[in-house]
């Protein structure tokens, strides 16, 4: 075991695993969590394999089963999968954008035991929407949102905020309301995976976030217990660091389409791991001694300003991918801590963002020769998830 615990003691076990079921999703968000490069890796696991995963996750305690992708629905298998899930006494979660869920697959879901979805929306309008997924799929979800509400689940509606859908924070609430939804999570931006690539684009005014903060305040006030909104800001305007995952393998589990195993989604960009696979390593060693999962557990590993931060125990030194990206550096403090001597780099990503501009000059399909121009000049052009974006920008290095 490479990492250790300040206690020496043996931690527990996972509470919450995450199946990434597949890679392979219908929309094009510019700011997807996914690998930039999830082409170059297209293996899945099969129905075996993750049940099997499942089985040894629950036996060490895991009690929260998430199936999320990608889109999970383009996975055949998912009611057996969920089914499955339901038999060995997982709380169940669907994290999906709708796309797939038919009438007849609603019923199947639901006889299978699921206990939850959560349905994600781009803007509160079909240009917006359909512009921020390079997709025609707004009207879709109106009607699948719809869908699950009558089905009886609690209506839980996703919509991923930046800089090009904050300013309609007011629409967006407003479907909300419409649809009738019960929890509404309004998650700013967090940059990873096409996120990060397209930062520039994404990361919003002071003014903005200002704005869009004070307007839920209003919406909360007004609607009461009737909607649970919960506005998450994003890392970058923060001065002290979020507890990333409740700390590097101390309670999520994350397994990737191909069998990775993963203590967070973004892990995999890390240089000097070899993840285990769950193909060819336990569920136990993998949480208890794969170095993957071991190296930043505790505090051993950290190194000042964080080694002697009286708040280590509460932030865990903060986001390990966060400090690689920015600093190259995955034991770096994270660099959105004021105490990090990397918190310059943040702010100046921050500052950049103040400029005047219209959103939505940078909805634009990227090719090759059209990101060439963009470079050249200051208005930065998003990169839409997609698979030929993703062959690109691998075989680019980019």
């Amino acid at each position: 075991m490479t990492g250790v615990s300040s206690t020496n003691t043996r931690p527990a076990g996972p509470l919450w695993l995450l199946a990434e079921l597949t890679y392979r999703c219908p929309l094009h968000c510019v700011f997807c969590y996914n690998p930039v490069d999830y082409k170059t890796n297209t293996h899945e696991l099969s129905t075996a394999e993750w049940k099997d995963t499942m089985k040894q996750a629950r036996a060490l305690g895991a009690v929260q089963l998430g199936f999320s992708g990608g889109e999970p629905l383009l996975r055949d298998d998912l009611e057996e999968l969920v089914a499955y899930g339901h038999e060995l006494g997982y709380y169940t979660n669907l994290i999906t954008s709708g796309i797939g869920l038919k009438p007849a697959r609603l019923v199947a879901l639901k006889a299978a035991g699921l206990d939850h979805i959560q349905v994600s929306f781009q803007d509160a309008t079909q240009a917006a929407n359909d512009a921020l997924s390079d997709t025609k799929t707004f009207a879709k979800k109106l009607e699948i949102a719809s869908a699950v509400k009558a089905a009886g689940w609690p209506m839980v509606l996703n919509v991923v905020l930046h800089r090009l859908n904050l300013d309609h924070i007011d629409s967006i609430i407003e479907l909300a309301v419409k649809l009738g939804v019960e929890y509404l999570e309004l998650a700013n931006t967090q940059y990873y995976g096409w996120a990060f690539k397209n930062k520039a684009a994404l990361i919003p005014t002071h003014e903005q976030l200002k704005h869009a903060e004070e307007r839920v305040a209003v919406w909360r006030e007004k609607l009461g217990n009737r909607m649970k909104l919960l506005f998450v800001v994003p890392d970058y305007f923060e001065k002290t660091p979020k507890p990333c995952m409740s700390g590097w393998g101390n309670v999520f589990l994350s397994i990737s389409p191909d069998g990775t195993a993963l203590p967070c989604q973004a892990a995999r960009m890390l240089p000097g791991f070899e993840f285990p696979n769950v193909k060819t390593s336990t569920v136990e060693h993998i949480w208890y001694e794969s170095d993957g999962f071991t190296r930043y557990r505790g505090d051993a590993w950290m190194k000042d300003p964080c080694r002697t931060c009286p708040d280590k125990a509460k932030d865990y030194g903060g986001c390990r991918c966060q400090a690689y990206l920015i600093t190259g550096d995955a034991t770096s403090a994270d660099p959105v801590c004021h105490k990090s001597p990397d918190h310059d780099k943040v702010i100046a990503f921050v500052d950049a963002a103040q400029r005047r501009d219209n959103p939505n000059d940078y909805l634009k399909v990227q090719k090759p020769e059209q990101q060439a121009l963009a470079n050249t000049t200051e208005v930065p052009v998003v990169w839409y998830r997609s698979d030929h974006n993703s062959l690109h920008l691998s075989k680019n290095g980019t």
